[in-house]
């Protein structure tokens, strides 16, 4: 796809690189602008350099459902359970905990469900076409993804939700844990050992060769383009003439450009507050652990329904990640998460070599309804707003890119991207 061209170049700013951004840049780029990342490191580096590396297109049920509030107490109670909320930052969550305890009512998950698989279906076509343009389609492989149940009462549990997906179009199909082997011999030992008991194939998945080799792939891509990245420190917006979003940088400088892309994930809230603009976006911080030499050889991810954790098999090795920790932006990581999800994993698969791992933790930007937020900031002539995918950023990068680089160029919003409004906080 070649880049447009026009007399008078219009400028936009990028604000933030991570593959949302850099997604974000191309599209613009090919729209014809004139662009410029604004990063404050290396592109990549934060919660896209770490993340499963799973297009995870079928992840259309929301985190907060009927009944949920329900298990938050047991979870809490195990401090390295999968959700653990640090008490110092219990009072600053307190407006987004509430927001997440509205969402979960039937009516409010079908509509975000809704919301999701229209975003997800675009997201299985957007990557496609992005990734052909950059060169790197044979970094990504389609084997679908497997989910794991240890016990027959969490395989039923779970009906509600493979039904909900079922009526989004999502295809799946239930495996007696005989068929979960042949899919995946490396769990034949968990199964004859009674702790796996039945599985879900979904075959709409991918997942990529490494997330930092694709993000930085599109980073080369971006210059190649013509794109520019500038390491600069954005330490506020305003409102200038014209209602148009004016940055300013650490260096004193004042930046205006024809578009503004906020794409700084939960970065996000505290750079709209000057300007008005509410954004309920926490970090839900995710641990891993990546095995360079794991001795497992899976086909695809496998995700654990009670563990609430993925093995990845990336071509860098076995990634073993999850959890939710809300802790804030500035707390120090607690790596005992990532020993725990290896300790967890080993019942899995326990001849698994963990020598030469190396932990992780990655900021994931989390709206408390599950939706990111994708769309123009009110009452502002050239912001552009496209942050808060939590679990999929990855996933989403692409067809969010498309969908800014359209409202850039002027295109009429399609209706459905009126559930993603920053609005609704």
């Amino acid at each position: 796809m070649s880049v447009q061209q026009s007399d008078i170049q219009k400028q936009a700013y990028v604000i933030g690189g991570g593959v949302v951004g850099v997604s974000t840049g191309i599209a613009l780029r090919r729209a014809g602008y004139a662009v410029t990342l604004l990063e404050r490191g290396e592109p990549g580096r934060e919660a896209s350099f770490g993340n499963a590396g799973v297009i995870a297109v079928t992840e259309i049920a929301p985190m907060s459902a009927p009944g949920i509030i329900w298990s938050v107490p047991k979870w809490l109670l195990d401090p390295l359970g999968p959700l653990a909320l640090r008490p110092a930052h219990v009072p600053a969550l307190i407006p987004w905990l509430w927001k997440f305890w509205r969402a979960g009512t039937p009516a409010g998950v079908e509509q975000a469900a809704k919301a999701l698989a229209w975003l997800m279906d675009g997201a299985w076509q957007a990557w496609p076409e992005l990734l052909r343009d950059a060169g790197m389609t044979a970094e990504v492989t389609e084997a679908g993804a497997l989910t794991v149940y240890e016990t027959d009462a969490a395989f039923h549990a779970d009906a509600h939700e493979w039904a909900l997906k079922r009526r989004h179009g999502i295809e799946s199909q239930a495996l007696s844990a005989g068929e979960l082997v042949e899919m995946e011999p490396d769990l034949a030992g968990a199964v004859q050992r009674g702790v796996l008991r039945h599985g879900v194939y979904c075959p709409k998945t991918a997942h990529v060769s490494d997330p930092w080799r694709i993000v930085s792939g599109l980073t080369a891509h971006f210059r190649a383009l013509g794109g520019v990245i500038e390491h600069a420190v954005v330490t506020g917006l305003s409102r200038g003439p014209a209602d148009r979003c004016l940055i300013h940088l650490g260096d004193g400088r004042t930046l205006d450009g024809d578009t503004v892309a906020l794409t700084a994930g939960p970065w996000s809230p505290k750079l709209l507050k000057p300007l008005g603009i509410r954004a309920l976006v926490e970090s839900e911080r995710g641990y891993n652990t990546t095995l360079p030499n794991s001795g497992v050889s899976l086909k695809r991810p496998v995700t654990s329904a009670e563990g609430k954790f993925v093995l990845s098999p990336l071509a860098i090795g076995l990634r073993i990640g999850g959890a939710a920790e809300f802790a804030g932006l500035e707390a120090d990581a607690n790596y005992k998460r990532s020993d725990a999800l290896l300790t967890i994993a080993r019942r899995y698969l326990p001849d698994m070599n963990a020598e030469g791992g190396t932990q992780w933790m990655g900021q994931r930007p989390s709206t408390p309804d599950s939706l990111p937020v994708i769309g123009r900031a009110p009452g502002l002539s050239n912001l552009l707003l496209g942050f808060g995918h939590g679990h999929l950023g990855l996933t989403g990068a692409a067809v969010t890119g498309k969908l800014l680089a359209g409202l850039a160029q002027g295109q009429t919003p399609v209706p459905q991207l009126s559930a993603f409004a920053v609005e609704r906080f």
